[in-house]
């Protein structure tokens, strides 16, 4: 695949680390392969959330490395949502992607989203088998049955952290959440702003080094007291209809693609 195949001619790509010195490098490198195959204007913003292992130090000897590359640094740990903020703050590109930097996503799927971006102005990757326990299974769904009822929008895979965006959509919408809701946060806000979502399944692989950091008790906690809280903010917000696709040709592109 190369840009001629796609609307997108520039991307953003950024990866939230937290304590990921196995991962960062492999991460990093992995990505600049696939985009300069790609043959993309692109940039890489490596987010390191207050890490305290090496991963700071990482991620900027990566970015004194390459013009193309990036290191922004929270100095205390802010949340998972704070660092995705910051991934889609710094982003400068027309159209933005993000996934986790611990490599449970291949990149090289990235060019399956970039295929539907001149249909939707989101396209999100389902995890089509997810790597994860049987426990952080069935809290997946029901959470993700839960925000999209509450919040009013469809996603067969809320928290799947691989997704592509319009980067002018951040220009449009506020963020509030600094944890575990953000992803529904912007989709839900994204979808009262009149942006299109669209779905491809992608692969989610095991985890090979680091250590997972959600799904504890008191990140479920806090990410139920900011659904309520966001909640009567999200949907006081009136229906818009702002989208960059043609809504002619989006009306023959309602069912998520698989």
């Amino acid at each position: 695949m190369t840009a001629s195949n796609t609307i997108v001619k520039e991307i953003s790509v950024f990866f939230p680390f937290y304590n990921e010195q196995e991962n960062i490098e492999r991460v990093t490198v992995k990505a600049v392969d696939v985009l300069e195959r790609y043959g993309l204007d692109y940039e890489i913003i490596l987010v390191d959330d207050g890490s305290r292992d090496r991963t700071a130090q990482t991620a900027d000897d990566l970015a004194a490395a390459s013009h193309r590359i990036r290191a922004v640094h929270h100095d205390v740990n802010r949340g998972y949502g704070a660092a995705l903020q910051s991934g889609f703050r710094n982003a400068t590109k027309k159209w933005v992607f993000y996934t986790d930097g611990d490599g449970q996503f291949d990149i090289e799927q990235l060019g399956l989203l970039l295929t539907l971006a001149d249909k939707y102005d989101i396209v999100s990757g389902y995890r089509k088998k997810r790597r994860d326990g049987f426990m952080r299974r069935v809290n997946a769904f029901c959470w993700g049955r839960l925000v999209t009822t509450v919040l009013g929008f469809k996603c067969r895979d809320v928290d799947s952290a691989f997704k592509l965006y319009r980067r002018e959509i951040f220009d449009q919408i506020d963020m509030k959440s600094t944890g575990a809701l953000i992803d529904a946060e912007i989709l839900a806000r994204a979808n009262r702003a009149g942006y299109t979502i669209g779905e491809i399944g992608v692969d989610h692989l095991p985890r090979t080094a680091g250590a997972q950091t959600g799904a504890k008790l008191k990140v479920i906690a806090r990410a139920f007291r900011e659904l309520l809280k966001l909640r009567r903010d999200i949907l006081a917000a009136p229906r818009q209809n702002i989208s960059g696709i043609d809504q002619e040709e989006q009306n023959e592109q309602e069912q998520p693609h698989d």
